[in-house]
Protein backbone atom coordinates (compact mmCIF):
# COMPACT_ATOMS: atom_id res chain seq x y z
CA UNK A 1 0.00 0.00 0.00
CA UNK A 2 1.37 3.51 -0.62
CA UNK A 3 2.99 5.23 2.73
CA UNK A 4 0.56 8.32 2.43
CA UNK A 5 -2.33 6.22 3.59
CA UNK A 6 -0.54 5.86 6.65
CA UNK A 7 0.76 9.33 7.22
CA UNK A 8 -1.70 10.09 9.75
CA UNK A 9 -1.02 6.91 11.99
CA UNK A 10 2.80 7.76 11.27
CA UNK A 11 1.84 11.05 12.37
CA UNK A 12 0.60 10.08 15.82
CA UNK A 13 3.83 7.37 16.20
CA UNK A 14 6.15 10.07 15.82
CA UNK A 15 4.58 12.52 17.85
CA UNK A 16 4.26 9.84 20.69
CA UNK A 17 8.10 9.32 19.98
CA UNK A 18 9.27 12.87 20.79
CA UNK A 19 7.33 13.40 23.65
CA UNK A 20 8.89 9.66 24.86
CA UNK A 21 12.18 11.40 23.76
CA UNK A 22 11.35 14.72 26.11
CA UNK A 23 10.52 12.95 28.96
CA UNK A 24 13.76 10.94 28.58
CA UNK A 25 15.74 13.58 28.36
CA UNK A 26 14.06 15.98 31.09
CA UNK A 27 15.19 12.61 33.44
CA UNK A 28 18.89 12.99 32.34
CA UNK A 29 18.50 16.72 32.98
CA UNK A 30 17.40 16.59 36.40
CA UNK A 31 19.26 13.72 37.42
CA UNK A 32 22.38 15.68 35.71
CA UNK A 33 21.73 18.54 37.95
CA UNK A 34 21.62 16.29 40.80
CA UNK A 35 25.27 15.79 40.39
CA UNK A 36 27.59 17.76 41.99
CA UNK A 37 29.36 20.02 39.68
CA UNK A 38 33.51 19.41 39.40
CA UNK A 39 36.32 22.47 40.09
CA UNK A 40 38.45 22.48 36.57
CA UNK A 41 41.48 19.88 37.14
CA UNK A 42 43.91 22.49 37.03
CA UNK A 43 43.28 24.38 39.87
CA UNK A 44 43.29 21.11 41.78
CA UNK A 45 47.07 21.65 42.74
CA UNK A 46 46.28 24.69 44.38
CA UNK A 47 42.77 23.73 45.74
CA UNK A 48 42.35 19.81 46.22
CA UNK A 49 39.65 20.58 48.32
CA UNK A 50 37.48 22.50 46.25
CA UNK A 51 33.79 22.64 46.20
CA UNK A 52 31.21 25.09 44.70
CA UNK A 53 30.92 27.93 46.93
CA UNK A 54 28.33 29.76 44.61
CA UNK A 55 26.94 30.47 41.44
CA UNK A 56 25.27 33.11 39.63
CA UNK A 57 24.98 34.99 36.97
CA UNK A 58 25.94 38.85 35.88
CA UNK A 59 23.11 40.87 34.08
CA UNK A 60 23.54 45.01 32.49
CA UNK A 61 20.43 46.24 31.30
CA UNK A 62 18.36 42.88 31.58
CA UNK A 63 20.99 41.20 28.99
CA UNK A 64 23.02 38.72 30.03
CA UNK A 65 26.91 38.78 30.69
CA UNK A 66 27.96 36.10 31.89
CA UNK A 67 27.77 32.93 34.59
CA UNK A 68 30.21 33.08 37.56
CA UNK A 69 30.87 30.30 39.70
CA UNK A 70 32.91 29.96 42.77
CA UNK A 71 35.45 27.37 44.18
CA UNK A 72 36.81 27.56 47.35
CA UNK A 73 38.17 24.71 50.44
CA UNK A 74 35.76 23.40 53.31
CA UNK A 75 37.54 26.16 55.41
CA UNK A 76 36.42 28.95 53.24
CA UNK A 77 34.82 31.99 55.34
CA UNK A 78 33.14 34.41 53.16
CA UNK A 79 33.30 37.34 55.51
CA UNK A 80 37.36 37.16 55.25
CA UNK A 81 37.62 35.90 51.68
CA UNK A 82 40.66 37.26 51.05
CA UNK A 83 42.48 35.07 53.55
CA UNK A 84 41.80 31.59 51.28
CA UNK A 85 43.00 30.23 48.10
CA UNK A 86 39.74 30.62 45.91
CA UNK A 87 39.02 30.16 42.06
CA UNK A 88 36.28 32.86 40.15
CA UNK A 89 34.78 31.03 36.62
CA UNK A 90 33.48 33.57 34.35
CA UNK A 91 31.79 32.31 30.87
CA UNK A 92 31.09 35.08 29.02
CA UNK A 93 27.93 35.33 26.90
CA UNK A 94 28.78 38.43 25.55
CA UNK A 95 32.40 39.60 23.21
CA UNK A 96 34.82 41.42 24.74
CA UNK A 97 38.03 42.77 23.93
CA UNK A 98 40.84 41.98 26.93
CA UNK A 99 41.38 45.39 27.49
CA UNK A 100 37.86 46.74 28.20
CA UNK A 101 37.85 43.78 30.85
CA UNK A 102 41.14 45.21 32.24
CA UNK A 103 39.76 49.15 31.91
CA UNK A 104 36.02 48.09 33.35
CA UNK A 105 37.98 45.92 36.20
CA UNK A 106 40.28 48.64 37.44
CA UNK A 107 36.99 50.87 37.40
CA UNK A 108 35.55 48.61 39.87
CA UNK A 109 38.72 48.23 41.76
CA UNK A 110 38.56 52.01 42.86
CA UNK A 111 34.75 51.54 44.00
CA UNK A 112 36.62 49.83 46.60
CA UNK A 113 38.88 52.83 47.17
CA UNK A 114 40.81 55.52 45.17
CA UNK A 115 44.02 54.37 43.73
CA UNK A 116 47.39 56.89 42.93
CA UNK A 117 47.24 57.32 39.36
CA UNK A 118 50.68 55.12 38.84
CA UNK A 119 49.22 52.54 40.34
CA UNK A 120 46.20 52.52 38.92
CA UNK A 121 47.91 52.80 35.57
CA UNK A 122 50.69 49.77 36.28
CA UNK A 123 47.84 47.75 37.44
CA UNK A 124 45.68 48.17 33.95
CA UNK A 125 48.68 47.50 32.03
CA UNK A 126 49.26 44.20 34.11
CA UNK A 127 45.75 43.37 33.77
CA UNK A 128 45.74 44.26 29.79
CA UNK A 129 48.55 41.98 29.35
CA UNK A 130 46.82 39.15 31.22
CA UNK A 131 43.23 39.23 29.98
CA UNK A 132 42.31 37.96 26.36
CA UNK A 133 39.48 38.80 24.35
CA UNK A 134 36.53 36.94 24.92
CA UNK A 135 33.82 35.36 22.91
CA UNK A 136 30.39 33.84 23.64
CA UNK A 137 31.05 30.56 25.67
CA UNK A 138 34.68 31.54 26.24
CA UNK A 139 35.65 31.04 30.03
CA UNK A 140 38.06 32.70 31.58
CA UNK A 141 39.05 31.07 34.88
CA UNK A 142 41.46 33.23 38.06
CA UNK A 143 42.60 31.31 40.72
CA UNK A 144 43.43 33.54 43.60
CA UNK A 145 46.40 32.80 45.94
CA UNK A 146 46.60 34.95 49.17
CA UNK A 147 49.48 36.94 49.90
CA UNK A 148 50.84 35.71 46.48
CA UNK A 149 48.84 36.85 43.02
CA UNK A 150 46.71 35.44 41.47
CA UNK A 151 46.93 32.76 38.22
CA UNK A 152 44.29 32.70 34.76
CA UNK A 153 43.08 30.64 32.29
CA UNK A 154 41.58 30.88 28.76
CA UNK A 155 39.32 27.85 28.54
CA UNK A 156 42.40 25.29 29.69
CA UNK A 157 44.92 27.77 28.52
CA UNK A 158 47.07 29.12 31.15
CA UNK A 159 47.31 32.63 30.79
CA UNK A 160 49.83 35.11 32.75
CA UNK A 161 50.69 35.13 36.33
CA UNK A 162 50.19 38.16 37.90
CA UNK A 163 52.77 37.97 41.17
CA UNK A 164 50.90 41.53 43.04
CA UNK A 165 49.25 40.52 46.07
CA UNK A 166 47.68 43.25 46.34
CA UNK A 167 45.77 43.70 42.95
CA UNK A 168 44.55 40.27 42.99
CA UNK A 169 43.09 40.92 46.62
CA UNK A 170 41.50 44.20 45.11
CA UNK A 171 40.55 41.51 41.23
CA UNK A 172 39.19 39.31 43.39
CA UNK A 173 37.16 42.04 45.79
CA UNK A 174 35.27 43.02 42.67
CA UNK A 175 32.86 40.76 43.43
CA UNK A 176 33.54 39.30 46.63
CA UNK A 177 33.86 42.63 49.00
CA UNK A 178 30.70 44.06 50.64
CA UNK A 179 31.23 47.43 48.54
CA UNK A 180 31.05 45.21 44.71
CA UNK A 181 28.37 46.76 42.63
CA UNK A 182 26.51 43.49 42.14
CA UNK A 183 25.76 42.68 45.83
CA UNK A 184 22.92 39.74 44.39
CA UNK A 185 26.08 38.12 42.52
CA UNK A 186 28.19 38.25 45.63
CA UNK A 187 24.90 36.88 47.38
CA UNK A 188 24.99 34.23 45.25
CA UNK A 189 28.59 33.43 44.51
CA UNK A 190 29.15 33.19 48.48
CA UNK A 191 25.80 31.45 49.46
CA UNK A 192 24.63 34.50 51.40
CA UNK A 193 20.87 35.34 51.95
CA UNK A 194 20.31 38.81 50.25
CA UNK A 195 20.74 41.47 52.79
CA UNK A 196 23.29 39.96 54.67
CA UNK A 197 26.47 42.43 55.50
CA UNK A 198 28.67 39.65 56.00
Amino acid sequence: MPFYRYSPLMRLVRVQLLAAAMVLGVADLSAAADQPAAPPAFIHPALPEATLQGQGQMRFLGLLIYDARLWAGPRFEAADFDAYPLALELTYHRTFTGTAIAQRSIEEIERQGKLPPAQAQRWLTALIAALPDVQPGDRLTGLYQPGVGMRLWHGRQALAAIDDAELARRFFAIWLSPSTSEPDLRNDLLALESGTGS
